[in-house]
């Protein structure tokens, strides 16, 4: 019963912050809704970006390679978050947690030569490819 009533006053202000929370969201979601203007215009309905009407279409195509390169960038990049926060606890790591780095920076390198044999980011179209093909024979000739 007594750790029943210690676990309930630990966690007390986790509780406390998190229903003040819930009440600050709600008091100013519901303060703009009701305090907000409710008239609308064609003017106001319209889109606006930086201070410029927009024309045209706003679908705009991006080609695959591009997400592709995006992707992969924010993997790595995740990757690096991982290795400052290990290089921070090298300390209290030791040698085994050099070693588990070791191994996760190989994969990573694996990875790397991996996506860069297969072409994953080669941003060049396929005509351009067999264009620089072409020169590169013509150079060995």
């Amino acid at each position: 019963m007594n750790t029943e009533v210690d676990f309930a006053v630990s966690l007390s202000p986790l509780i406390i912050y998190f229903v003040a929370i819930l009440v600050i969201t709600a008091v100013m979601l519901g303060g703009s809704f009701f305090l907000g203007q409710k008239h609308h215009t064609k003017a106001k309905d319209e889109p606006f970006e930086s201070g410029i009407v927009p024309t045209g279409d706003v679908h705009l195509r991006v080609s695959v390679p591009f997400y592709r390169l995006a992707i992969f960038f924010v993997i790595f990049d995740m990757e690096s978050v991982f290795l400052y926060a290990w290089s921070v606890a090298l300390e209290k790591s030791g040698w085994s947690g050099f070693m588990e780095a070791l191994v996760f920076i190989s994969i990573l390198l694996a990875t790397l030569i991996y996506l860069v044999a297969t072409g994953a980011l080669d941003w060049r179209t396929r005509r351009q490819r067999v264009d620089r093909s072409r020169i590169h024979d013509k150079a060995s000739q």
